[in-house]
């Protein structure tokens, strides 16, 4: 079934001629192919016309009927929803989550999809990106197209692990605690999260109404009983009373400042990762899947193989993670050298690693900092850089410095692919990658390079 479009009868008049306005196509239906899936947690459709689709809550091979959600005559692409599945995929399932499905809960992307099936579309578009942005093939780059579950993740189809140790509610006007609309500022109240941590779960978050509140997140830390909750009121309220069905600390976000203030207990959580402790503060960036930094840890030492004296970079090293790691195996007469933009995260970086009398951590963007550290040579890299990547500029200083190995940690396979091409420019290869669905439900991963000198492996 196919709708035409309906025309404006807007217009609007400059120097009394009138304007032409793009014609909205959302609301408007089409029946359509999927074709492959997309970086994004959509697939690839077209209408008869030709014009791109990415329909979510689809999967390819199947017959639809999307209707589409943004997008307007003429556009590059549409955003649609497939509201009716006319010939299902065999690995098409019943949602298990009730808040699932077009127009609801934005969160997960694929709950209609068989576990296996998930990691089976990760992988593929992990592929399509490498060779797209790297030109690389999944052979080129050492890996096998596998895309590994965590730990105890492995679950049969219609059982949802229940891993997001960090969950940001939102909070609609009548106060009631949900999760965002995909792509908007809606709120979808629920009374239940089934990807969350039982941690997060057993506060009962969304059994309490939260007057004046927009935001809420909830922290349930790995490896010990710690729980935090941010609040964010909206301009002008007051805090509600926070009594939960657990012992929490309580924070804050400035309505003038932004900054995370402390209302009673701890300002920091305790994580737990390769047999040592870290405190992270205010809200700080750990992983959020409870096996997710012991997994990624693991295969980056695993893929450098550091050595008893080396010298080692941590880049983007947040509260010091890798950098903790890298020094217990470097030893005393090797030295890290982490650098970290945020100021919360460098304290606690310092704090965490105050053991190691060879580990430095300095503050302040990579690109700015590591030049004037004048270090022009080391033996291992890790890079561990925000969603957009580390950018042409720092990979070719990297580049320059001569490590015998770096491990490239990303969360997007878009920006991986991008720096990887870069990274080849500046004479490194790829020996190994790794790939782990440590977001189930949802389209993101984590992707582990680990790259040596290109004539090394010639």
């Amino acid at each position: 079934m196919q709708a035409e479009p309906k025309k404006s009868q807007a217009e609007s008049r400059a120097g009394g001629q009138p304007a032409p306005q793009a014609v909205s196509l959302v609301g408007e239906e089409y029946e359509v192919e999927v074709g492959p899936v997309a970086h994004g947690g959509h697939c690839i459709a077209r209408t008869s016309e030709g014009q791109v689709l990415f329909v979510r809550h689809t999967l390819p091979g199947e017959r639809v009927v999307a209707r589409v959600t943004e997008g307007e005559e003429g556009a590059r692409f549409l955003r649609a929803d497939a509201v009716e599945i006319l010939d299902p995929s065999k690995d098409r399932i019943e949602a298990p989550c009730p808040f699932a499905g077009p127009g609801r809960c934005g969160g997960c992307d694929w709950q209609h999809a068989k576990p296996g099936a998930q990691r089976r579309l990760k992988g593929e578009v992990v592929a399509e990106q490498l060779q797209r942005l790297a030109g690389l093939t999944p052979e080129e780059a050492g890996w096998d197209g596998t895309v590994m579950p965590a730990e105890g993740d492995k679950l049969p189809a219609g059982q949802v692990p229940s891993w997001r140790t960090r969950v940001q509610y939102a909070v609609d006007a009548d106060g009631r605690a949900g999760l965002r609309r995909h792509r908007s500022h809606e709120v979808e109240p629920i009374d239940h999260c089934m990807i969350a941590a039982e941690g997060v779960s057993e506060l009962g978050i969304e059994a309490r109404d939260w007057p004046g509140m927009a935001s809420i997140e909830a922290i349930a830390a790995t490896g010990s009983q710690d729980r935090q909750v941010i609040l964010t009121p909206r301009p002008g309220a007051r805090l509600p009373i926070v009594e939960l069905d657990r012992p929490v600390s309580v924070m804050r976000i400035g309505e003038k400042d932004g900054g995370v203030h402390r209302v009673h207990g701890r300002p920091f959580v305790r994580e737990r990762a390769d047999d040592r402790t870290y405190r992270v503060g205010s809200g700080g960036f750990w992983q959020v899947h409870p096996k997710a930094a012991d997994t990624l840890v693991t295969a980056v030492m695993q893929g450098l193989l550091p050595r008893k004296g080396d010298m080692a970079l941590d880049l983007y090293c947040g509260v010091g993670l890798f950098a903790g790691a890298l020094a217990d195996r470097v030893g005393d007469q090797g030295a890290v050298l982490g650098i970290e933009s945020g100021k919360r995260a460098v304290e606690d970086a310092r704090h965490n690693l105050a053991a190691f009398d060879r580990v430095r951590i300095e503050q302040g963007k990579v690109e700015s900092v590591l030049p004037r550290t004048g270090i022009d040579e080391v033996d291992l890299i890790v890079l561990d850089p925000p969603r957009a990547g580390a950018g042409r500029k720092t990979v070719q200083h990297l580049a320059s410095l001569g490590a015998r190995r770096i491990a490239y940690v990303a969360c997007d396979p878009a920006a991986l692919a991008r720096d990887l091409g870069y990274f080849r420019g500046g004479g490194y290869r790829v020996r190994m990658l790794r790939v782990f669905d440590l977001f189930p439900m949802t389209h993101h991963l984590e992707c582990i390079a680990i790259l040596e000198p290109a004539a090394k492996g010639s």
